[in-house]
């Protein structure tokens, strides 16, 4: 089951020019893609009030979160088998439908089902998209484009929030869906258009065992994480499911090292630098999404700045993130070396996260957006450089399916990191608070009223004006006692949040230094100037050469049958 270069789906024959708009609508997809989470995010609130769903108010986001994982790693493998172009144009078709049911959804139930299939939709978006790029550029080639993945999901980032706020505020909620259509069918057209319809010429063995036991497997693990929000390890809703996905995943594992076309294939864990580059994604994951999800929390809750506001106060981080996955993806094409960059941005985001281990309630703006700024910088990179090594280091026959791994454990590692990261922010916070609140100067009888469980009915960590919360949650007759101390209260309480969330970049400051650790590891390979595995492109200096990256025995197993196991 050999793969030539035009069956292994390669469009080195287009013009430049219909390169750059396959390339543009892409971007254009991915964008719509990354936008709507933030989008969504903001007009949520509205959207549970009018259609009266504050019990299902988290299943907005975690269906979406769940189809989205699950079908990644699936629509890769089926990129490597039918072609990119069929499956690229159903994902945005999908996308668009689910969009549009989104929109017109008139009941809370409705709009989760339609949400879970935008998810099926856009599942497939990133890693897919990674693929095309593998497909239109050599290696050589890639790291020029490969930074404008990461910094569409950084603009994505800034402009979420304010495009979701203005359509919610002078349309209605259901505009932030229907305003996808119009874009996403522009994408539609020029994909249909110009996407070449390459696929291999062999036949085609569908793994439908494999891909039962991974939805299997990742839906309870993620669902388990999800409650964890809520929830205790020990409840079954929460590490009952988190152990019956672990269960599944073991069988998934099973299943895949006998199957013929395996959804994932367990060889390419033996090229070492696929293993490195999906570990150090996994970890570098863990502080990047805490930072991005934890650091608004902080800026409504303590700052006191609105959901948009708190958005924009991380454009500091995001910019940098932008202009490091750029200038990263350049100077690789540029010199071919990746090794120390990716090290040094590791440690740089370790270092990053480190200065943000130092938050207080009364730190400096400009402080804070310096630290937010060093640690944007070190994420940047991965973004861009990691999908790069990965895609030099396969055959052009299983580019989607190891493209699609990658971007499935960045997913699971931001996931997992955030849950980690949201257990360690409420047992600091809950530590914190009765210190933080005599260090402030409020009595120890008003202190073990925040401590006993008397606190437990306050939303601590909600945003508005936490005084006013505090004394509407006391009866009357206190209220007047209590009034003079409220300042020293607020003051102990955002104290005791700043400190507690500064904990949770430690899990982070870890994870970026075992990354990094582990890229030590790595042999560098030259970035090959062809399609093919066979002819890698030497470069200026000395640099490993392919046999040096692969162990000689896995590179002809992948050379003979590039995606088996």
């Amino acid at each position: 089951m050999t793969h030539s270069a035009s069956e292994t789906g390669h469009a080195g024959t287009l013009s430049p020019r219909a390169r750059a708009e396959i390339l543009g609508a892409i971007l254009l997809a991915l964008f719509l893609f990354a936008l709507d989470q933030t989008v969504v995010g903001t007009a949520l609130p509205r959207i549970v009030t009018d259609l009266k769903g504050n019990d299902l108010y988290a299943w907005v986001v975690t269906v979406y979160l769940l189809t989205a994982t699950i079908s990644g790693p699936i629509y890769g493998k089926l990129s490597d088998l039918f072609g990119r172009r069929p499956i690229v144009i159903f994902a945005v078709s999908l996308f668009l439908i689910g969009s549009v049911l989104s929109g017109l959804s008139q009941q809370m139930w409705q709009l989760i089902l339609f949400r879970g299939l935008q998810g099926l939709g856009g599942g497939a978006m990133f890693p897919v998209a990674l693929a095309v790029v593998a497909d239109l550029y050599t290696p050589s080639e890639r790291g020029k484009y490969l930074g404008l993945f990461g910094a569409v999901f950084g603009l994505s980032s800034l402009v979420g929030p304010a495009i979701g706020g203005v359509i919610t505020d002078q349309f209605t909620w259901h505009w932030i869906f229907f305003v996808n259509v119009p874009l996403g069918i522009v994408s539609l057209v020029v994909l249909w258009r110009l996407l070449p319809s390459i696929r291999p010429e062999t036949r085609i063995t569908i793994d439908y065992l494999g891909a039962a036991a991974f939805t299997l497997a990742i839906a309870p693990f993620l669902i388990g994480l999800t409650n964890k929000q809520t929830g205790e390890w020990a409840d079954p809703a929460v590490g009952g499911l988190i152990l019956l996905g672990l269960a599944f995943g073991a069988v998934f594992v099973w299943i895949e090292s006998r199957a013929v076309e395996p959804i994932v294939p367990l060889g390419l864990f033996r090229i070492r630098a696929f293993t490195i580059s999906v570990s150090g994604m996994f970890l570098a994951a863990f502080g990047f999404f805490t930072a991005v999800i934890f650091l608004p929390r902080w800026f409504q809750s303590v700052a006191g700045a609105t959901a948009t506001e708190s958005g924009y106060n991380i454009l500091p981080m995001l910019a940098a993130l932008i202009f490091s996955a750029i200038a990263s993806g350049q100077i690789v094409a540029r010199t071919g070396r990746y090794k120390i960059l990716m090290m040094g941005s590791l440690v740089l985001l370790a270092a990053g996260l480190f200065m943000l281990t130092n938050l207080r309630a009364d730190t400096d703006r400009r402080t804070l957006w310096l630290w937010m700024i060093v640690t944007g910088l070190g994420i940047g990179p991965s973004f861009a450089v990691f999908t790069l090594i990965v895609q030099n280091a396969v055959d052009a026959g299983c580019v989607g399916v190891a493209t699609a791994s990658l971007t499935f454990f960045q997913q699971i590692g931001g996931t997992i990191g955030l849950t980690l990261a949201g257990t360690a922010f409420a047992s600091r916070l809950t530590a914190e608070i009765p210190t933080q609140l005599a260090a402030a100067g409020v009595p120890s009888p008003v202190v073990g009223q925040f401590t006993g469980g008397g606190g437990a009915a306050i939303d601590l960590t909600g945003t508005g004006d936490l005084g006013q919360r505090i004394l509407a949650s006391v009866p009357e007759s206190a209220r007047a006692s209590l009034t003079p101390l409220i300042p020293s209260i607020v003051d102990g309480i955002h104290q005791a949040f700043s400190i507690a969330l500064a904990s949770t970049f430690w899990i982070g400051i870890v994870c970026a230094l075992v990354g990094a650790a582990a890229v030590a590891l790595l042999r560098e390979a030259p970035m090959r100037a062809t399609f093919e595995m066979g002819a890698p492109a030497p470069v200026s200096g000395e640099g490993a050469t392919l046999g040096q990256l692969v162990p000689e025995p896995a590179l002809s197993a992948a050379r003979r049958l590039p995606c088996a196991n």
